[in-house]
């Protein structure tokens, strides 16, 4: 949490939030204050706390264009033309039931608090994602791969640790050989992602707020140090939103910790208790 003088605190307060790069946990009024070129607002998907808090941050920044991680170009491309306030229409237009993402009702709050955004897809068909696990990520991207690093490998401390979040995430239940492919995977996904704000920033002179879970929102491996490269004179900001406080740095600019949410075991379909 963050205190100032009585006598700095408006200033420094606007400050803080488009230029320090230290993690800091914040609370929700300090949502309305968080102002970058690019704003990558984290979410636990199923949280919907983390949903309307992602809408209380783009209603203060009045970003010119919103990525989402949750659909593509072309149906953001269908869903541009429609009126915001439209919860049905906006979900059939972007596939929402067929696509396996929580309920669309969670996520509307998001577009009714910048009504004019531009809309931004940075999903990728399903099966380039599952082709980039047995070719890698610069295979499928293609040309573009330098731009954002997928030509190089990952450090081997980083691809150790990225690895082991992998089968953390899949219940210790993969096969270990699979692993790498992945991590390719989810470069490839934070690629995509970086590519869409990337075109959202130059055709329209942003703000880009970026709608995503927080494994993309991470400061050492996700989108921000991909657009290090891309877009070298942006400022970039990532804010975490987690369910218990962090064991640790937390990788992310500023972070904030809500109530978590009752959910099923996840390692009940791997057929672990």
């Amino acid at each position: 949490m963050n205190h100032f003088p009585l006598s700095l605190g408006p200033l420094l307060a606007g400050l803080f939030f488009s230029t320090l790069a230290l993690a800091e946990e914040i609370d929700l009024p300090d949502l309305a204050r968080i102002e970058a070129d690019v704003v990558i607002l984290g979410e636990v998907h199923d949280n919907p706390a983390h949903h309307i808090n992602q809408a209380t941050a783009i209603a203060a920044l009045r970003p010119g264009a919103i990525v989402f991680e949750m659909f593509g170009p072309d149906e953001a491309n269908a869903a541009m033309s429609l009126p915001r306030h439209d919860a049905g229409a906006l979900a059939a237009a972007l596939g929402w039931t067929e696509s396996g993402w929580p309920d669309f009702a969670l996520y509307h709050p998001i577009f009714l608090a910048a009504p004019d955004a531009a809309l931004y897809g940075g999903a990728l068909p399903r099966g380039e994602v599952r082709r980039a696990v047995e070719e890698g990520a610069a295979a499928v991207f293609g040309a573009a791969s330098p731009l954002f690093g997928l030509d190089a490998a990952l450090p081997e401390d980083q691809q150790t640790r990225r690895e082991a979040l992998q089968m953390a995430a899949h219940c210790d239940a993969l096969p270990e050989h699979v692993l790498p492919g992945m991590v390719e995977a989810q470069r490839l996904r934070d690629a995509a992602l970086s590519r869409a704000i990337v075109a959202a920033m130059l055709e329209t002179g942003g703000p880009v707020a970026v709608i995503t879970g927080n494994g993309h929102a991470r400061t050492d491996w996700g989108i921000p140090p991909m657009l290090a490269g891309a877009l070298p004179d942006a400022s970039v900001l990532s804010l975490g939103q987690l369910e218990s406080a962090p064991n640790g740095p937390a990788p992310y600019d500023l972070w904030i910790v809500t109530d978590p949410v009752e959910r099923p075991d996840p390692c009940a379909a791997f057929g672990q208790q």
